[in-house]
């Protein structure tokens, strides 16, 4: 496992966070550091968490930045990288688990490894990684989890039938470690991001049906350092769920009442775009 940066500075905490090399990860990087924490940053590719580091580095000289480039679907990559970043950093205070990949189609037309592929980033991804950390974080006694999701964890929506199942379970998990790891002196943070502009939203883009398209849209689009500073400043609340904008809000709490009637808009879109 390599790993690039300066030596950690004791005297200020850490954030680890998954898919840090750009997007939404990239700004809770950016964010964080200003915030006063030092960096771990988990992703595939090395080049794209060497320019974050870079970026990180200017805008916060003082931060340390160390990176771990490792598939996080990977349980014994995910495993060996946060028990380096243990080894070299100590128990993170934050850990963001926010890898993931969005590739929508239709399910009779989508292949299977689609569906594999997004269930093992997102979902596995954040599992491996939360299931390596939890136990040096329980025995420091504190400690952050934030999970990020999706609004298409609320309702079956066109499109996503690769997608969502990801973000459904790992809303799952993020429900039952808030109630086991409170105990410990572990909070848990839920994130429903709406659209964001990021390079994983264009590539999504790429693939979504017409009628996905349809569906989705009229949430707006938000920058990737507003959400970041949405999801920070609901964490250091200690809240559990984050909703930016009206339209994640009222999902969030009211998704089981209003999912009869999505269906039905669904079913709408569906039949015009499927003629």
């Amino acid at each position: 496992m390599s790993a690039a940066g300066a030596s950690h500075h004791p005297r200020r905490p850490v954030a680890l966070i998954t898919g840090g090399s750009s997007g939404i990860g990239r700004a809770l990087a950016l964010r964080l550091a200003r915030d006063g924490f030092d960096l771990a940053l988990l992703a595939r590719g090395i080049e794209r968490l060497e320019e974050t580091r870079r970026l990180v580095g200017a805008a916060v000289p003082e931060a340390t930045v160390n990176c771990y480039p490792a598939d996080v679907g990977d349980v014994a990559a995910a495993s060996g990288a946060v028990q380096s970043v243990i080894a070299q950093m100590g128990p993170p205070a934050w850990v963001v688990l926010n890898a993931g990949i969005a590739r929508p189609g239709r399910f009779l037309e989508q292949p299977l490894d689609d569906h594999l592929d997004q269930m093992r980033t997102n979902y596995l991804g954040a599992l491996h990684v939360a299931h390596a950390v939890a136990p040096a974080m329980a025995e420091a006694g504190s400690g952050h989890m934030v999970f990020v999701s999706s609004g298409a964890a609320f309702f079956g929506i066109y499109g996503y039938g690769a997608y969502a199942p990801s973000k459904f379970a790992m809303r799952g998990l993020a429900e039952v470690l808030r109630v086991e790891l409170a105990p410990r002196g572990i909070h848990v943070t839920l994130a429903y991001p709406p659209d964001t502009d990021t390079p994983q939203l264009a590539e999504e883009c790429r693939t979504k049906p017409a009628a996905t398209k349809a569906i989705t849209a009229g949430g707006g689009l938000w920058s990737a350092d507003r959400v970041a500073a949405q999801i920070v400043a609901a964490a250091r609340r200690r809240r559990f769920l984050v909703t930016p904008g009206a339209q994640m809000r009222l999902l969030a709490h009211g998704h089981s009442l209003l999912s009869p009637l999505l269906r039905v808009y669904q079913a709408r879109i569906a039949r015009k775009h499927d003629r």
